[in-house]
């Protein structure tokens, strides 16, 4: 499993060596965007449409839009500054809570955690939260943002979640057209209830796959198999400019007429003085 982050976790005194592994994966089938005429696949690139040309990385800047059309720079050093308070590889637990206190809407990522070196202060406070029935409330600098993360126990490994800040999760309020008085009578409420109970089980998540991306891959694979694929094209390699002039000046060499050699006018004035 590959670590993306080495730091370490403390809370209080302790400190314990970790590694980051991401705990779940995109799954999704991903398709190259091809060129229909001839299939290669499409370039994107970094234009400025003002200077009708293509930027290098050390021509961009970030900027921030106040208002239409009008920007704040920010550099990059400016940027280093602020962070480097942040900078240590650190996830620092500042609280402990219970965790059916969060609602999953705050949550974000999932990476499990594995102990970098000795497992003892690992085991620790894995054993430590599975006996207090507690989750860590901790903050993490990754991806040159502060994240907000929940440290809990699953299926006897460390798990770090980022969750939301709540100034990120928008207001329920907010949302559109939501009647606050429920129109619906008894019996349909009875209804409701009783179809809801037929159709309560235990969670089961090996039960649920996602069926559409299986269907694709099924497609895919017979037009593999039916030979129903493309090919990209290859692009002609540039020809050196010094062996194309080479090759023309050798072309007309080649074609260029042989000139025969005429008597000198020299030669015929001295027999037309022998003769007289």
């Amino acid at each position: 499993m590959h670590t993306m982050w080495k730091g370490s976790i403390s809370f209080g005194l302790v400190n314990i060596p970790i590694k980051l592994h991401a705990a779940t994966e995109d799954k999704d089938v991903k398709f190259r965007s091809l060129h229909k005429e001839c299939h290669t696949p499409i370039k994107y690139e970094k234009i400025c449409p003002v200077c009708e040309k293509e930027l290098e990385l050390k021509e961009i800047v970030k900027g921030y839009e106040v208002t239409k059309g009008k920007f704040v720079i920010v550099e990059e050093e400016e940027l280093k500054e602020l962070s480097a308070s942040k900078a240590e590889k650190a996830v620092e637990i500042i609280d402990f809570i219970k965790i059916d206190e969060i609602d999953p809407i705050y949550y974000n990522r999932s990476y499990f955690m594995s102990p970098d070196g000795s497992t003892k202060a690992y085991g620790l406070l894995r054993k430590a939260l599975i006996q207090s029935e507690k989750a860590g409330i901790a903050k993490i600098m990754i991806r040159s943002k502060e994240q907000l993360a929940v440290i809990r126990v699953f299926e006897g490994v460390l798990l770090m979640e980022t969750i939301h800040y709540p100034d990120e999760v928008r207001k329920a309020a907010e949302v559109p057209n939501i009647s606050t008085a429920d129109e619906v009578s008894k019996k349909e409420i009875d209804t409701a209830i009783l179809l809801i109970d037929q159709l309560t089980s235990t969670f089961e998540p090996e039960k649920y796959n996602d069926e559409y991306r299986s269907q694709v891959l099924d497609l895919i694979e017979a037009k593999k198999s039916g030979k129903e694929m493309v090919t990209v094209k290859q692009k002609q390699p540039a020809a050196n400019m010094n062996e194309l002039m080479a090759a023309l000046q050798a072309s007309i060499d080649k074609t260029k007429p042989t000139t025969k050699k005429k008597p000198g006018r020299k030669k015929a004035t001295a027999k037309k003085d022998v003769a007289k």
